[in-house]
Parts: structure tokens; C-alpha cells; sequence
């Protein structure tokens, strides 16, 4: 009798592991129950990044308040073109992320590797122009905190400017080294295997948003940084 119930229960464990897609966890009853847990693990994480970058958003509008001669001078002294440039870069590579999804939804995975080599290189290419601008700055002595030697400009403590410039794009440009390294993983790794399909895209999904969110996040920095007078 042990032995029939124990047969049964092989068979039923069997069935229920069997008939799961390959991309289908097993402690997931189903492909929507796994899509919803995904997503809002996902949501959950870009909740806690928006309110890291708000942290330093109001570390940004505090210390405006307090120095704004000197804010507004030393706001002068960034390249608004790199900056300009930079931001054509990133709406690009959005546009891409988010075409690589869509040809996921209709099973085009050569079609979602090409776009995200194409993401990777805008980021890449943002990452290039950062270099030259932060370069030029150790140069001519526009750094944080002691590090500051510009002579420049008139008024006080245009090192915090450029500290919280540092941090800020600093932070930044980390997220986007951190993009690249997920979409390589991406296409090294789920899109090689065979893992996503148009049944399931909920990984490239995860990526786009992640994306879309380092590209937001340079929407406010570039006109606060470069622009706002």
C-alpha cells in the first residue's frame, strides 16, 4: 500500500515538473504567477534607487540655496555640448533597450541581441565622453573637497559644487558600467541558452527598466549640472 501511494506521489511530482516550460521556475505554479513576482521584485529595486538619487538630488538643491553666486559660476565651467551629446547618447540607447524587448515579445532573439550590442555601444560612448570630461577637470583642478585648486572662481566652497557634481555623475556613470555588465550577461548567458522567448521576456524586460531608469536619471542631472541658471 506504502508503495503505491510513494509511486503516486513520483508521478505526480513528475507530471508537475515535467509539464513546466524550461524558463518556469518550480516554485512558481505558472508562467503569469512568475512574470508578476519578477516584476515587482523589479519595481521594488527601482523604488530604492529613486530614492537613493534623491538623497542626492536634495544634497544638490541645499547647498544651491546656500551658495548660488558660486553655483551658478562654477555651473559655467562644464562642457554643455559633452553634456548635450551625452544625452542624445542615452535617448538612443533607450530607443534600442526598448526595441530589444519588442523583439523579444515576437521571438526575433537575433533582433534582441542586436539591439542591445547597439545599447551597449551608446553606453559605452557615454562612458568615453565622461572620461574626456573628467579628465580635462583633473587638469585644470575643478575636483572635490581638498582636491580643488581652480582659482577661478569667485565666492565660497566651489568645491562642494563639484564634489556633488562628482557623486552625482560619479554614481551615475557606476549604474551605467553596471548596465553593460547585465546586458553582456544577458546575451552571454539567457538569450545564448535559449531562455527567452516570446513566452517569456520578463529578463529583458527587467533590463529595459533598469535602463530607462539610468537614462531618467540623466534627464534631470544634465539640465541641473549644465543648464539651470
Amino acid at each position: 500500500m506504502s508503495n503505491g501511494i510513494e509511486n503516486e506521489s513520483e508521478v505526480a511530482a513528475g507530471h508537475a515538473h515535467g509539464d513546466h516550460p524550461a524558463f518556469l521556475a518550480h516554485h512558481f505554479h505558472d508562467a503569469p504567477q512568475q512574470k508578476s513576482a519578477v516584476k515587482f521584485g523589479m519595481w521594488l529595486f527601482l523604488v530604492q534607487e529613486i530614492l537613493f538619487f534623491a538623497g542626492l538630488f536634495m544634497a544638490y538643491f541645499a547647498f544651491r540655496a546656500l551658495y548660488p553666486e558660486t553655483w551658478l559660476a562654477a555651473h559655467e565651467l562644464l562642457d554643455k555640448r559633452m553634456g548635450a551629446f551625452n544625452t542624445v547618447v542615452l535617448l538612443t540607447s533607450s530607443l534600442t533597450m526598448a526595441l530589444a524587448v519588442r523583439a523579444c515579445q515576437l521571438d526575433d532573439i537575433k533582433g534582441c541581441v542586436r539591439y542591445l550590442w547597439i545599447t551597449i555601444g551608446c553606453a559605452f560612448g557615454f562612458m568615453i565622453v565622461k572620461y574626456f570630461e573628467y579628465s580635462h577637470k583633473f587638469h585644470v583642478g575643478t575636483l572635490p573637497g581638498k582636491f580643488y585648486t581652480y582659482e577661478g572662481i569667485e565666492g565660497g566652497a566651489p568645491e562642494l559644487f563639484f564634489s556633488v557634481y562628482f557623486m552625482m555623475t560619479g554614481v551615475h556613470g557606476l549604474h551605467v558600467v553596471i548596465g553593460i555588465g547585465i546586458m553582456l550577461w544577458m546575451i552571454m548567458g539567457p538569450l545564448r541558452r535559449g531562455k527567452v522567448s516570446s513566452q517569456y521576456y520578463a529578463l529583458v524586460e527587467n533590463v529595459g527598466l533598469y535602463w530607462h531608469l539610468v537614462d531618467l536619471i540623466w534627464i534631470f542631472l544634465f539640465p541641473l549640472l549644465y543648464l539651470v541658471r
